[in-house]
């Protein structure tokens, strides 16, 4: 399975070199590469860009789906949600490469409606990483990463339950709200989502600590040294 996704994913990488070197003589001199909270671009890049963003892009994602378990510290491997870790990554190189389409569709002067797709790709990615949330363990790459929910697997596993419920109904609302134009409240819904399960982290790990249910592993080795 795994082997297939790879040559899967070379295939695309390999698509997207090869439509990026056919539209190239059709794309705008200064590509539009990021959008506002209004959904207009407000940054450009050369359009020999496109190659960087798009098949780089890929790549480096589909290498880090490789590399990410080699790289992964003792006791926070991804290893430990594998089942749940390679089809999140699958889904995270679609993403981008939704994000990439969108964005030559934009070199191409389609620029409102590029706009309003990665809009609705990064709803759809609040959606489908919420719905996975529950089942990723601790690790330093994938989730909800925080000085609180490293330290404490309780602090991890409630903040993931709440981020879980936050993305699914943050991305859900977001695709309403894109599909209707509303594009400043979709952007305040997508920064609620993003920001709100790190706050419910750092308020979960505080009440354990008034109530002396973290484990301080430092301050006992210093009693033990002293």
């Amino acid at each position: 399975m795994t082997h297939k996704v790879l040559i899967f994913e070379i295939l695309l990488i390999a698509a997207a070199l090869a439509a990026t070197a056919f539209l190239y003589p059709h794309l705008s001199a200064q590509m539009p590469m990021h959008w506002n909270i209004h959904l207009q671009p407000d940054g450009s890049m050369p359009r020999w860009g496109a190659y960087l963003l798009g098949p780089g892009v890929m790549a480096a994602v589909a290498a880090l789906t490789w590399l990410l378990p080699w790289l992964s510290p003792k006791d926070f491997q991804v290893d430990s949600f594998r089942s749940t870790y390679r089809p999140l990554m699958l889904f995270f190189f679609l993403l981008v490469s939704c994000i990439f389409a969108a964005t030559i569709w934009a070199g191409l002067g389609h620029i409102n409606d590029a706009g309003r797709a990665i809009a609705a790709a990064y709803c759809l990615g609040f959606v489908y990483f919420g719905n996975a949330l529950g089942k990723v363990r601790r690790n330093f790459f994938i989730g909800v990463i925080t000085p609180w929910t490293l330290t404490n697997e309780r602090v991890w596993y409630t903040t993931h339950r709440f981020a879980a419920k936050v993305w699914l109904i943050v991305g859900l609302l977001g695709m309403v709200l894109v599909s209707f134009g509303f594009n400043l409240s979709l952007m305040i819904s997508l920064l609620i989502g993003y920001y709100a399960p790190k706050l419910y982290s750092l308020v979960m790990y505080k009440q354990l600590q008034r109530r002396g249910e973290i484990d301080n592993g430092l301050s006992h080795e210093q009693g033990e040294q002293g």
